[in-house]
C-alpha cells in the first residue's frame, strides 16, 4: 500500500485537497427510477433535507444526478434533466457549505448547473456521450470526473464484456483523457473513475478493486463508487434472491475499505455516516497520521 499523492483541485472559490484523507462524496439522486433511492428526493425540499443531512454526517461533496443511469435505464432529454435539477440547485447552493458535483452526460446541463453554482462535473460516459462537455468544463475551470463506461446504460449489463477488464478500462480512460486534453481541460483538474458496475461482470468489478494501484499509475486521483451496487446484491444473495439495496451496507463497507487501501482519493456513497467511520479506520491503515475528519 502506497500513500496517496496530495492533489489540489481548484474550485470556484476554494481548493479541494485530495490525499491526506479520503473524501466522501454523498449521492443525491433526484430521479424517479434510480436503483437504490429512486423517487425519494424528487421534491426539492426533500433533496435539500437529504443534502444537509449528508453534510452533517461528514460528506465532503454532494453529487447530484437528475438522470438515472442504472442498468436498463433509458435516457432523458436535457430539458427534462434541467427541470429536475435546477430547482434543487437553487435551493441547495445558498445553504450547503460543501461543493456540489453534478452527475450529467450533457454539455447543456453542465453549462446550466455550473452557472447556478455547481463546482464539479461528473460524466459517467467519459465524454463519449457529448464530447463538448469537456469544453464547458474548461471554460468554467471546473474539475471534471471521467468515468469508464462500456456500452450504454440501457444495455451495458447484457454484454459483450471485455476479455481483459483492467486493460479495457485503462484504454477507455486514455481515450477520455485525450478528448479532455484537446478541449483544454488542465490535467490537474481531472479525476478518474473505473466505473464499477458499468458494463462489467460481477467478477470484473472485484478485479478492478484488486487492481486500483494499476489505475493509479495513470497519474490522476481516483474516485470509486461501489455503494449498494448490483454486484454486492448478487454476492449477498439469499435463496437465489439478490440482496436489496438497503441490505448491502456491510458489503459496501468492505469495498470502500478495499478502494481506500487501493489508492482511491474519493469514495462515492449513499450511507455517509456509516462510511465516514469506515473511511476513518481505513485511512489509519493506509496513513499513520491522516488529516482529521
Amino acid at each position: 500500500m502506497k500513500p496517496r499523492k496530495t492533489i489540489r483541485l481548484k474550485l470556484r472559490h476554494s481548493t479541494l485537497v485530495l490525499g491526506p484523507r479520503t473524501l466522501l462524496m454523498g449521492v443525491l439522486n433526484i430521479t424517479p427510477d434510480s436503483f437504490s433511492d429512486g423517487g425519494k428526493f424528487l421534491d426539492p425540499r426533500h433533496a435539500l433535507e437529504q443534502a444537509l443531512a449528508m453534510q452533517r454526517d461528514g460528506a465532503d461533496l454532494v453529487d447530484i444526478g437528475a438522470e438515472s443511469t442504472r442498468p436498463g435505464s433509458a435516457g432523458i432529454s436535457a430539458e427534462e434533466e434541467l427541470c429536475r435539477l435546477l430547482p434543487v440547485l437553487r435551493a441547495l447552493c445558498p445553504l450547503l457549505k460543501i461543493p456540489i458535483s453534478v452527475d450529467t452526460r450533457k454539455s447543456a446541463v453542465a453549462e446550466a448547473a455550473l452557472a447556478e453554482g455547481a463546482q464539479l462535473i461528473n460524466d459517467i460516459s467519459g465524454l463519449r456521450h457529448d464530447p463538448h462537455l469537456a469544453k464547458v468544463a474548461a471554460q468554467h475551470s471546473a474539475p471534471l470526473i471521467l468515468m469508464h463506461l462500456r456500452g450504454e446504460p440501457a444495455t451495458m449489463q447484457k454484454g459483450p464484456f471485455a476479455k481483459h477488464v483492467v486493460k479495457d478500462v485503462v484504454g477507455g480512460l486514455r481515450k477520455s483523457l485525450a478528448i479532455a486534453a484537446q478541449a483544454g481541460v488542465p490535467r490537474s483538474q481531472i479525476i478518474l473513475d473505473p466505473g464499477i458496475g458499468f458494463g462489467k461482470t460481477h467478477a470484473q468489478n472485484y478485479k478492478l478493486l484488486q487492481n486500483l494501484p494499476k489505475l493509479a499509475k495513470l497519474g490522476y486521483p481516483l474516485l470509486v463508487g461501489t455503494s449498494r451496487k448490483g454486484f454486492l446484491g448478487a454476492t449477498l444473495a439469499r435463496d437465489s434472491q439478490s440482496a436489496p439495496p438497503e441490505e448491502r451496507i456491510w458489503g459496501t463497507a468492505a469495498t470502500v475499505t478495499a478502494a481506500i487501501l487501493g489508492g482511491a482519493h474519493i469514495v462515492r456513497i449513499h450511507d455517509v455516516a456509516e462510511m465516514a467511520q469506515v473511511a476513518r479506520v481505513a485511512d489509519l491503515i493506509l496513513l499513520p497520521k491522516p488529516s482529521p475528519r
